[in-house]
């Protein structure tokens, strides 16, 4: 039997789910523009409802005084009384347009402050949430892609505000009262031609732009597609280069662009017939309602200026339905991008501080993992019940094969992710009961890798503590044996370190990373493989600065060299997640087990390099 097929979606189904969503975002978003908190902004919004009232109240009697000057000008007085009458009406034509656009730009004035505080907040929001996120949402979610959705979603709120407020509420408005000046002095005929025809434009508009919204989504998935892979390739623009892969970067990103351009060619030529359509509409309820009111003149129950009247209000009411399509895009696309911002918002914190926690106090700096079970993967296992204690004030190296685990250890410490079972408990204290920002305060880290930001030498010294002055920032340096490189520097603390520090050494940077820490001052010390990166001799005097600030810290050195960590008090050694051997260095070798093993394994290295090395000195 062929396996069954699922029915095909209701598209009447999917549209009303989105118009539910987009609803419930728009309601969501509703705080942000009438804060409880902040009345003067309420004001604002209440004056800018005013001024809008009030400019379409104006806009509504133009009209009116068009047609007075017309049928003063065709009536049976005087021309002397007839010019006086039709000036006099000129002139308040002319002074009401002026004071519509007076008030449209006083109520644009009023409500300025209003959309650029709301989508603040909101920003705000969206990126206090993601610093909260954990380190696998942030490792799994492409960058680029979660900028263009802040991008997107804020620059969106603006416009949409925008349109909701002055263009769409206002024509609602301005609809009802030409319905009631259309009854009073035309007719229930008008009226329902008004009517039907609106809402067929309105139909129409709303049919076509739903097709347009589908190719405006699709385009917005590769336009974020196409921003990722440009991100991506200039971010590893020097692994580019070592392969000679620039081709390849350009091929990529070129057929990425290229679809997004399809994607755009379909979408902006959709907008020519939403236009046809919409003129369509619009220009056969003109036509006839001037045929009837030419009509009407001929019975002699309508006036000239009562034509020019009719002309004007429809006029004015379709100048806003002409760009309905547009608005109604943007309002739908706006309620889109600010959806895929609160879902950043509504995406669920993996760890978490329980509510109450108190902060970590740390009495005596210790490390103790109690039968540690964790895996990325719910069918990979990383660690197995691993335990292991760290005394306060000692050094313990964590050393073992690649994918033993070793910077897992680093991750749960620092509780980027919570043990599947068990507990890690610092000071005694298990990590889990107490605030994420005790126990990373308590910690300080030099990694393998230090990315430091596009900013000076001095900021990236001070972000080590919040507050830290400038001596804090000297003493720093000067115990991480930085002052050499400083003083060859023009603009010394000032000097830029470039993106992500790519204008220092490894070198520099790991020195830059350990005075940081040394702002921070930690009784926790964690050396996540610090010095692998480096050459023998920078790593030889690195490893003696880092000797020298470990004293005194309880520290964790995680390596894989194993000559940078013979000296340390306890050396743990780790397989397949689990804690296999135990001990100092000497025991280790004598005990001539996995330790011994790597340790031999790594002498041969070592005595390989050195043959060639001598032969060419030789």
């Amino acid at each position: 039997m062929p396996p069954e097929t699922a029915p095909a979606a209701d598209p009447h189904k999917k549209n009303r789910a989105r118009d539910v969503e987009s609803w419930a975002t728009l309601k969501r978003f509703l705080p942000y523009l009438w804060p409880r908190d902040n009345p003067g902004l309420r004001a604002r919004i209440v004056i800018s409802m005013v001024l809008v009232l009030a400019a379409k109240a104006v806009t509504l009697a133009l009209p009116f005084a068009y047609k007075g000057a017309v049928d003063a000008m065709s009536g049976t007085g005087t021309a002397s009384d007839g010019a006086t009458v039709a000036l006099a009406l000129v002139a308040a034509y002319a002074l009401g347009r002026f004071t519509s656009v007076a008030f449209d730009n006083l109520r644009n004035i009023a409500f300025e402050r209003v959309g650029q505080i709301a989508t603040l907040h909101l920003a705000e929001d969206v990126f206090h949430r993601l610093h909260r996120l954990s380190l696998r949402f942030h490792l799994a979610r492409r960058t680029g892609e979660v900028t263009k959705i802040i991008e997107r979603g804020t620059k969106s709120i603006d416009q949409m505000l925008y349109f909701l407020l002055f263009n769409i509420a206002p024509t609602i408005v301005e609809l009802i009262a030409v319905g009631v000046i259309f009854y009073i002095n035309f007719g229930i005929e008008l009226v329902a031609a008004t009517a039907v025809t609106v809402v067929l434009y309105v139909w129409v508009t709303r049919a076509i732009t739903e097709w347009r919204t589908k190719l405006r989504r699709e385009m917005n998935d590769l336009d974020g597609k196409a921003l990722h892979r440009a991100v991506d390739s200039l971010l590893n623009y020097e692994t580019v280069k070592y392969f000679g892969a620039e081709r390849r970067e350009e091929a990529r990103y070129s057929h990425a662009a290229r679809a997004y351009a399809e994607a755009a060619v379909k979408s902006e030529n959709s907008v020519g017939l939403l236009n046809m359509a919409q003129s369509v509409i619009t220009n056969a309820l003109v036509g006839a309602a001037m045929a009837y009111t030419v009509w009407g003149w001929s019975t002699g129950a309508l006036t000239v200026g009562d034509l020019v009247l009719v002309n004007s209000l429809l006029i004015q009411l379709f100048r806003p339905l002409d760009v309905l399509g547009w608005v109604y895009r943007t309002i739908r696309q706006g309620l889109i991008d600010m959806g895929e911002m609160f879902r950043l918002i509504d995406t669920d914190i993996e760890v978490k501080d329980k509510p109450g926690a108190p902060a970590l106090i740390i009495r005596k700096p210790t490390v103790v993992f109690d039968n540690v079970t964790f895996g990325y993967d719910p069918g990979r296992t990383i660690l197995n019940g691993l335990s292991f204690e760290v005394p306060a004030g000692s050094t313990t190296a964590i050393v073992g094969p690649s994918g033993a685990g070793k910077s897992t250890i680093g991750r749960l410490l620092f509780r980027f992710y919570d043990p599947l079972s068990g507990r890690v408990l610092v000071g005694g204290e298990d990590i889990a009961e107490v605030t994420q920002e005790s126990v990373r305060a308590a910690i300080g880290i030099v990694p393998q890798d230090s990315v430091l930001f596009n900013e000076d030498l001095a900021y990236n010294i001070a972000y080590g503590a919040e507050g830290a002055d400038q001596a804090m920032v000297e003493q720093a340096a000067r115990d991480a044996a930085l002052t050499p490189l400083i003083e060859r520097l023009p603009d010394r603390f000032a000097t830029m370190v470039g993106e992500r520090g790519l204008k220092l050494s490894g070198g520099e940077k790991q020195r830059v990373a350990i005075a940081r820490t040394l702002v921070k001052n930690p009784p926790i010390l964690l050396l996540d493989e610090a010095t692998s990166a480096l050459d023998t001799r920078t790593e030889q005097e690195i490893l003696a600065t880092l000797r020298r600030i470990a004293k005194g810290r309880t520290t964790i050195a995680i390596a894989h060299r194993l000559s940078t960590i013979a000296d340390a008090d306890n050396i743990l050694v780790l397989d397949h997640g689990r804690l296999v051997e135990s001990g100092d260095h000497t025991g280790l070798i004598a005990r001539g087990g996995l330790y011994a093993e790597m340790w031999n394994r790594q002498a041969s290295e070592r005595r390989d390099d050195d043959v060639p090395a001598a032969e060419a000195a030789e």
